[in-house]
């Protein structure tokens, strides 16, 4: 019983909802990005002085190359805007190539990953939908994200693998696009970190705040399993998230070497177009500090970015 006499939760279950397809939406998948031509990116790079930022691109492919020589995982930390920018393309060309092993998202990744594959198009104008309370009420995002949640709660898995299965099971026209179905169709692990209430799922009617936290759970000790292969050469990618993931990776790696288990000779870097004080101390610097592995921040825009790193990783 509650001692907030006055104050009692609120109830979702008359949250007006509307039609996906019938929302503007700003990003679609004819401006994705495209696989680049690794021998064209390489001459690019390969001019560019050895100084600051270009030498730590470098240094980043370099260390990718050689986790994919060892067999070291390469897990991919991102944020939304990756998703929104129209990266997924140049992600699942490196999936194929075995630079991508693993991917961490926060809870807007799931959304507009989900989006693009059921639809093709993502990123609704929230400045235009705010003010009537639209902003969010899509019913068949909602729907999709709270039913995988339920789905996975029910089978004992994390929710990343929970959504992957349920948009692939679905063989969507857009599922090409998507990072959760190609993670799911090749079985590599895709981990989902929630935010209560930071995304739009969690204040549609069937949203079920136990399932979602279970399933959250799972997927954060799968991602401390995943931190732990990094000991000996993996690499750690944070792009795009400013918050979540940082904090995430951060207790991950405190959870590894709590149990006594080694985490030297690795790579992480931050990928944005600001560099927070987040990414940068709790991804860069902090654990790998004391000559526990290297560090990189790179600044700039990840439409361009990403494409230049995954052209100077090669095939």
């Amino acid at each position: 019983m509650s001692v907030y006499d006055n104050f009692k939760p609120i109830d979702l279950e008359s949250i007006v909802l509307y039609e996906l397809a019938s929302r503007p939406s700003k990003v679609t998948v004819a401006d994705f990005a495209k696989p680049v031509a690794p021998e064209s990116v390489r001459a690019l790079v390969n001019g560019l002085p050895d100084i600051l930022g270009a030498k730590s691109l470098k240094a980043v492919a370099a260390a990718i190359r050689r986790a994919r020589e060892l067999g070291k995982p390469i897990v991919w930390g991102i944020g939304g805007h990756v998703i929104k920018t129209g990266l997924a393309p140049v992600i699942i060309d490196l999936m194929s190539k075995g630079f991508v092993t693993a991917i961490a998202s926060n809870g807007s990744v799931l959304v507009h990953d989900a989006e693009i594959a059921m639809v093709g198009f993502t990123s609704e104008d929230v400045d235009a939908t705010l003010g009537e309370g639209d902003f969010g009420a899509a019913r068949e995002t909602g729907e999709i994200l709270n039913q995988a949640a339920a789905s996975g709660y029910s089978d004992g898995i994390g929710l990343g693998e929970a959504l992957g299965r349920e948009l692939y099971g679905r063989e969507l026209h857009f599922a090409n696009f998507s990072l959760l179905c190609e993670a799911y169709k090749r079985k590599l692990p895709f981990t989902a970190h929630l935010t209560i209430g930071a995304d739009i799922g969690h204040f549609h009617p069937t949203c079920d705040g136990a399932s979602l936290g279970a399933t959250s759970h799972t997927d954060f000790r799968l991602f401390c399993s995943l931190v732990k292969e990094l000991n000996g050469g993996g690499v750690y990618l944070n792009i795009g998230s400013a918050v979540t993931m940082p904090e995430i990776f951060l207790k991950a790696v405190t959870v590894v070497r709590n149990l006594g288990k080694p985490l030297r000779d690795f790579t992480t870097a931050n990928f944005d177009f600001i560099q927070h004080y987040r990414p940068l101390t709790n991804v860069v610097r902090r654990p790998t500090a004391n000559g526990a592995g290297e560090g990189y921040s790179i600044t700039g825009h990840h439409e361009i970015m990403i494409p230049l790193l995954a052209g100077l990783v090669g095939d």
